[in-house]
C-alpha cells in the first residue's frame, strides 16, 4: 500500500457519522380494527396502557369495522385523521390471521402508502402474544442492517422506551453476503484472502459499535433516560432476531419498512414482520 492510499484509509475511517438527536412527538393516535363495542374498548384500553410511555396528553380516534369496507375508504379516513401513530393488527377484515403467512392487504398497503408510523399488535383471537409482550415498552429493540446514520429508527425506539428502561440497538451483518464477497476475495490473488476476511470484518462490525457509542453520548446530553445496549455481530438475520427477542424478552421490536427503491416492504422487514407475531412491532 502507498503512503497515499494508507493516508486515504486513516482519514475515510476518521470520518465517522455522529448520530443526531430529535424528540419524537407522538399525541394523535389513530386505533384501526375490525372491532366493535366492548371488544374494540378492552383492546384499545390495553395498548393506551402498552403506550403509557407516551404520557396522558394523547388523543386518539377509533376506526371500527363498520366505518372502512375497502383500503381505499380506509386510507382515506388516515389522511383525514393525520394520526401521528396507527395502531392497528395483522389481517384486519380477515379470517387469515389463524395461518402464520403475510399481514393482509390492509396492513401491507397501510404500511406503503402512507408516511405514518404502524404500530402492529398481535391479533387480539389468535393467542399468539409471548408472556411478556404487549405489558409495557421497557424492553426496546431497534433492529436493521444498516444502522449508521439511521437517526430516526434509533429516536423512535428511544421515545417508546420507558424511562430507566433498556433500548438495545442492534446492527446484524449478514454471514452468506459476507461469504458470498470472501468467495470473490479469494478468486483475486493479488488479495490475501485471511487477511482481508479478518480485516473487513473487523470493519464491518467496528463501524456500528462506533455509531452506537455516538448515540448513547448524544442521547445522554440530550437527556434521554432509556439505557442504551449494543448488539453488533454477524450472522443469519432471521433466526439471530428470533432468539434475541426471546433472549432478551422484548416488548417492541422497532423497524424500517419504506424503501426508496421499491413498492415492496423494505428489505428483511417483510419477513421479519411475517415470522415475529408474538410481540408488537413498531413499523417506519
Amino acid at each position: 500500500m502507498t503512503n497515499l492510499n494508507a493516508f486515504e484509509s486513516v482519514f475515510k475511517a476518521a470520518d465517522k457519522p455522529v448520530h443526531t438527536h430529535s424528540s419524537i412527538d407522538v399525541r394523535r393516535l389513530l386505533f384501526v380494527t375490525d372491532l366493535a363495542g366492548e371488544a374494540a374498548t378492552g383492546l384499545i384500553d390495553q395498548a393506551l396502557s402498552f403506550l403509557s410511555v407516551l404520557g396522558e396528553n394523547v388523543e386518539w380516534q377509533h376506526v371500527g369495522g363498520d366505518d372502512f369496507s375497502s383500503v381505499g375508504a380506509l386510507l382515506e379516513v388516515v389522511e383525514r385523521a393525520q394520526p401521528d401513530l396507527i395502531v392497528t393488527y395483522r389481517h384486519l377484515h380477515s379470517h387469515a390471521w389463524q395461518w402464520p403467512h403475510g399481514l393482509g392487504e390492509y396492513l401491507d398497503v397501510l404500511t406503503q402508502a402512507t408516511h405514518y408510523p404502524v404500530l402492529v399488535l398481535p391479533h387480539p383471537d389468535a393467542d399468539r402474544a409471548l408472556p411478556h409482550a404487549f405489558a409495557n415498552t421497557n424492553r426496546v429493540m431497534a433492529i436493521t442492517d444498516h444502522i449508521l446514520g439511521d437517526a430516526r429508527l434509533v429516536n423512535f425506539a428511544l421515545r417508546f422506551t420507558a424511562a430507566g428502561e433498556t433500548c438495545w440497538l442492534t446492527h446484524i451483518e449478514s454471514r452468506r453476503q459476507f461469504n458470498h464477497f470472501i468467495a470473490a476475495v479469494e478468486k483475486v490473488p493479488e488479495i490475501e484472502t485471511e487477511d482481508a476476511r479478518e480485516l473487513v470484518e473487523a470493519q464491518l462490525l467496528k463501524e456500528p459499535r462506533d455509531y452506537i457509542a455516538s448515540c448513547r453520548k448524544v442521547a445522554a446530553a440530550a437527556g434521554v433516560e432509556a439505557n442504551i445496549e449494543t448488539l453488533v455481530y454477524m450472522g443469519d438475520r432471521i433466526s439471530a432476531y428470533r432468539d434475541l427477542i426471546e433472549e432478551h424478552e422484548i416488548d417492541l421490536l422497532v423497524m424500517n419498512t419504506m424503501d426508496g427503491d421499491q413498492l415492496a416492504m423494505h428489505g428483511q422487514a417483510y419477513p421479519l414482520a411475517v415470522e415475529l407475531r408474538g410481540i408488537p412491532l413498531l413499523l417506519l
